[in-house]
């Protein structure tokens, strides 16, 4: 049995959601039981229950202590996976004392020093102080919705930009976006995620754009075919843009979170994209300046794969073994 526990909220944002839902549907796929635990956010849980997953709730606030009521005692070498981002010590403990194996994501907590493995896509800097039995760092890690083999293209040049900042977006910066950029050349497409709290705010700024400057989506079925059909991404710091490279599609990224920053900083020295800074005060400057479309595109499909997905999950059924 694979327990994923998440954190998936307006305020923490998706990312951890469908990061587990791309590994949980691979371990699925391969005869693994899989179960979700997850903190009481309906649109999160809606999604979970929508991929054909079992979901238990647990409550935010409490560290540990309820960990035990969401393992079956039949379970053979179970596996918890906590993707939430920094584990506390005291919720490790209470794992490894039920005699359950532990995985952790981009995890600095004190926790993560007794997880069996970090898994660690996401992390640029600092990375010699990351704990735990077995840490793995690097983008042949790195989980992504193995959907975009079928939408890779090489682009040739800037006509179309794709506006994407989450399922989220906790901060408003779609909105933003969209007003830098509507006086621009570009056609201009923005996706809103389920969560996803700023329509007045973005609604307002496209009602000021002359008629059909911008087309706005929400909560599209595929946002890997939605990137299909443009040249440029505008995102946040967390997996999309490594999805967007990994389908040929340049970005520019714009940091929600302090700890976005070394991931638009590696893109950048990647050569697959643009860092436009944290959200409080991004440039999108590089827009007004030629851009290498074409070699960005090409660098971005040769450095990102889609290989992490089965890579990660070979992990754990090791682990589980």
């Amino acid at each position: 049995m694979f327990v994923f526990c998440i954190e998936s909220s307006h305020t923490r944002g998706m990312g951890h959601l469908f990061r587990s839902l791309t590994l949980a549907a691979e371990l699925r796929a391969r005869g693994r039981p899989v179960r979700f635990l997850a903190n009481d956010h309906p649109n999160s849980l809606k999604i979970i229950r929508e991929r054909g997953f079992d979901v238990g709730l647990y409550d935010l606030a409490s560290v540990t202590g309820w960990e035990n009521s969401f393992l079956e005692p039949a379970a053979a070498a179970p596996v918890w996976i906590n993707d939430r981002l920094d584990t506390q010590r005291s919720h490790s403990e209470a794992i490894k004392r039920l005699g359950v194996r532990l995985v952790t994501f981009d995890d600095r907590g004190d926790g993560a020093e007794l997880a069996d493995i970090n898994i660690c896509a996401l992390m640029f800097e600092k990375t010699e102080y990351l704990k735990g039995k077995d840490v793995r760092l690097g983008l042949e890690y790195m989980i992504l919705n193995p959907e975009i083999a079928a939408f890779r293209r090489l682009r040739q040049s800037l006509a179309s930009i794709l506006v994407t900042l989450g399922g989220a977006d906790t901060y408003g910066v779609t909105a933003r976006v969209a007003k830098w950029l509507r006086d621009k050349p570009f056609a201009v497409t923005i996706v809103t995620g389920p969560s996803f709290q700023h329509m007045a705010e973005l609604e307002e700024v496209i009602s000021a754009a002359s008629p059909g400057r911008f087309t706005l989506l929400n909560q599209v079925p595929s946002l890997a075919a939605e990137m299909h059909r443009h040249d440029l991404a505008i995102t946040g710091g967390g997996i999309t843009p490594f999805e967007a490279c990994a389908a040929g599609l340049p970005c520019v990224v714009i940091a929600n979170e302090p700890f976005e920053i070394p991931v638009g900083h590696a893109l950048e020295k990647l050569g697959a994209a643009f860092f436009a800074g944290h959200h409080s005060a991004f440039d999108l400057g590089i827009l007004e300046t030629a851009i290498p479309i074409r070699a960005m595109s090409e660098i971005a499909m040769t450095k990102v794969g889609l290989g992490g997905v089965g890579r990660v999950a070979d992990l754990l059924e090791r682990l589980a073994a």
